[in-house]
């Protein structure tokens, strides 16, 4: 503490924020540029049940790639290899308006092998691809 000279006057025991308000803007700054502004995600849309009265089978030109508990793969029924399934697929969707795809896989199947048939539809043109699910079924 320092002695005020020649005046009124004395000790001063207040405390000196200015070397904390210091460090709280620098803090503040460091965690506004760390702070992801941006987000990259992926656009999800729930699927919803359909209605009661509509029909169970779907239309012909609805692409559904099946995706069975021992990774047996089928698009609309017909069987496929996985590695057939880009270049089928690319066949498919080269002609199409339409680059929409449903993929409806067994619950038992690990997540991994669902994300490699997305990514081999995604390089062979499918544009929006959905996921059927069991309530759906």
């Amino acid at each position: 503490m320092g002695m005020a000279l020649g005046g009124k006057a004395g000790p001063k025991h207040d405390i000196n924020i200015t070397p904390y308000i210091d460090i709280l803007l620098v803090l503040l700054i460091i965690f506004m540029v760390i702070t992801p502004v941006h987000q990259m995600d992926l656009d999800v849309k729930v699927p919803q049940p359909p209605p009661p009265d509509a029909p169970s089978t779907p239309s012909p030109d609805v692409i559904v790639v099946s995706v069975g508990e021992s990774a047996q793969i089928a698009i609309n029924q017909e069987t496929v290899d996985i590695s057939a399934l880009g270049p089928k697929l690319q066949e498919i969707y080269n002609a199409r308006a339409n680059k929409s795809m449903f993929i409806s896989a067994s619950a038992k199947l690990p997540y991994g092998d669902v994300v490699k048939i997305i990514d081999i539809a995604k390089g062979a043109g499918v544009g929006d691809i959905g996921l059927i699910l069991e309530e759906i079924r």
